[in-house]
């Protein structure tokens, strides 16, 4: 009778521990599309910034690739701290750097100054990521694709927001009513902060954990290089293909089809709603079939769609981007994860040299596919990324890590 009553009562113990970890794995999720909305709002304003300052693509490019290059280089520094000295209330201050880039860009009276406000948001998200993907592990229970992806498509739902945000109020009312957007910063400072407290319990017994013994590697550390190296290119066809989407899509529907500034706003969020729609599956099926085939199908398996976008009407174009989006967004969380599984124990490091590759990327991406948009034309700009995800190919080289995968997991390293 004793020993029921001991394991109902760990048993009650237990259920307000797993809620808690699912309330911190949803603020995350908010908080990361708090973050990512404020991103979003910098692409979404290109025609307005090209009006203003009478700006070229190249220059346009330029503005991403400052934001891009400053949470590139970041992101790893950071990450590989943290794993060493964690941060708990880092996020917050992260958080106040992206809201102080806001007033920045709001009030800015040239396009260096633009520049400057585009860094520092770039800094602020580059604060942001590395932790609050060591946090969402900690709270994942085990379920590690569901915590990124869950975390995930936080972030891509601000993506697809931005846009919409940017059409409603920016585009209407003019630059200067970014400064509304400071309230969504203060808001996720102000949740940041209870999160920060929430980990800040529980770093004592992860520390515990990780200390008890010594993590397992699914594959040989010398083959560990290559493997980063292969993710890294499938990360490239990703990241390149989506760069052109989400900085070049309004260009060209507008180019092509004649569209208004709004409505191509509209479109690109509908494009990028279907990116965080996607998301959110490739994390949980990864759990359960393993990394590696979500990863084949969420990038080479959308070449077709990618190759027959440039050759479709308006009605298609669109629906063809929705299943890209879809189909593409899978990739990252199954890619991470997969990462984190060949490197145990570095969550932060390799969070940060993910995250800060995919915002390397996208930034060299818009300033490249700026010059050659200027040199030729939007519509050659989305006909040559087309054939990008054929790079899923790569994906041949890696190890199938399922049966690692599905072994059952404490909290997290």
């Amino acid at each position: 009778m004793n020993a029921k009553t001991e394991i109902a009562s760990a048993t009650r113990a237990t259920v307000p521990a797993a809620n808690s970890a699912l309330g911190i794995l949803f603020a995350l999720s908010f908080c990361h599309l708090l973050n990512d909305s404020i991103q979003a709002l910098i692409p979404a304003i290109y025609p307005l910034l090209k009006d203003s300052f009478n700006l070229s693509f190249t220059q346009i490019g330029l503005i991403t690739l400052t934001f891009q290059m400053v949470g590139s280089i970041f992101q790893p520094i950071i990450g590989f701290y943290t794993d060493r000295h964690p941060l708990p209330y880092s996020l917050v201050v992260g958080m106040g750097i992206t809201l102080l880039g806001l007033i920045a860009l709001a009030l800015a009276p040239s396009y260096y100054a633009v520049l400057v406000a585009a860094g520092m948001v770039g800094m602020g998200s580059a604060v942001f990521h590395p932790e609050s993907s060591r946090m969402a592990r900690l709270a994942s229970g085990g379920r590690h694709g569901f915590a990124q992806s869950l975390f995930q498509v936080g972030g891509n739902a601000g993506s697809s927001l931005g846009p919409l945000l940017a059409a409603c109020i920016i585009a209407r009312y003019g630059r200067r009513h970014i400064l509304w957007f400071t309230l969504i910063a203060f808001a996720g400072m102000i949740i940041l902060s209870r999160v920060g407290a929430w980990y800040q319990r529980h770093l004592d017994d992860a520390r515990a954990r990780k200390s008890a013994g010594e993590p397992h590697h699914p594959v040989p550390p010398a083959q560990v290089p290559f493997l980063l190296a292969i993710l890294l290119c499938l990360m490239f066809s990703k990241f390149f293909y989506l760069a052109s989407m989400t900085n070049y899509y309004t260009f060209y529907l507008i180019q092509k089809f004649g569209v208004t500034v709004q409505q191509s706003q509209i479109y690109l969020f509908v494009f990028l709603f279907a990116v965080a729609v996607g998301t959110i599956a490739g994390g949980p099926i990864g759990d359960k079939i393993g990394r590696k085939f979500v990863i084949w199908i969420s990038i080479l398996g959308m070449a077709p769609f990618a190759l027959l976008l440039p050759q479709a009407n308006l009605f298609w174009t669109v629906a063809l981007s929705v299943i890209n989006g879809m189909i593409l967004a899978s990739a990252f969380p199954a890619i991470l994860v997969y990462a984190t599984e060949l490197l145990p124990g570095k969550v932060g490091t390799i969070a940060g040299l993910f995250f800060g590759f995919a915002f390397g990327l996208a930034g060299i991406a818009s300033a490249v596919l700026g010059k050659l948009a200027d040199a030729t034309s939007i519509l050659f700009v989305i006909k040559v990324c087309s054939f990008l995800p054929l790079l899923g190919l790569l994906t041949a080289f890696l190890p199938n890590l399922k049966k690692h995968e599905a072994e059952p997991a404490a909290m997290a390293d």
